[in-house]
């Protein structure tokens, strides 16, 4: 059964993606890194208490998502409560490459890997019933 990160874990997480930044990387996430804290995100974030926010620039914020294993950048609109769900299964330092190619050219980079959908019943599976 699924169980949510502990902050401990979490900060292994981040601690591994830090020690994998380059010089240019390490600089911006010192700039924008921030005290992880739990923010909301219904419905994917419900079963967890929210998603752990790591960093914040203007109105993103960098997030885990331990449902999926990785780090993600959405934007907010209120101040804890994250606005769109990612499922991008991204190390850290690749989030913050992201983050910096977005400062260097203006336009989004690299692709977000959106949420859930259901799938559709196979068509034999309704003739069962």
């Amino acid at each position: 059964m699924w169980q949510p990160i502990s902050e401990a874990e979490l900060w292994e997480e981040i601690n591994r993606g830090v020690r994998e930044m380059t010089l240019e990387q390490r600089r911006l996430w010192d700039i924008i890194s921030v005290s992880p804290s739990k923010w909301m995100l219904p419905p994917w974030g419900d079963m967890g208490a929210g998603f752990w926010v790591v960093a914040i620039l203007g109105n993103t914020v960098v997030w885990f998502n331990d449902i999926e294993d990785g780090f993600n950048r959405s934007r907010y609109s209120r101040f804890g409560v994250i606005d769109a769900y990612w499922c991008n299964q991204d190390h850290l330092q690749w989030t913050i490459q992201r983050v910096l190619d977005e400062i260097r050219t203006g336009q989004p980079s690299g692709y977000y890997a959106g949420p859930p959908h259901p799938l559709a019943e196979p068509p034999d599976a309704m003739d069962s019933r």
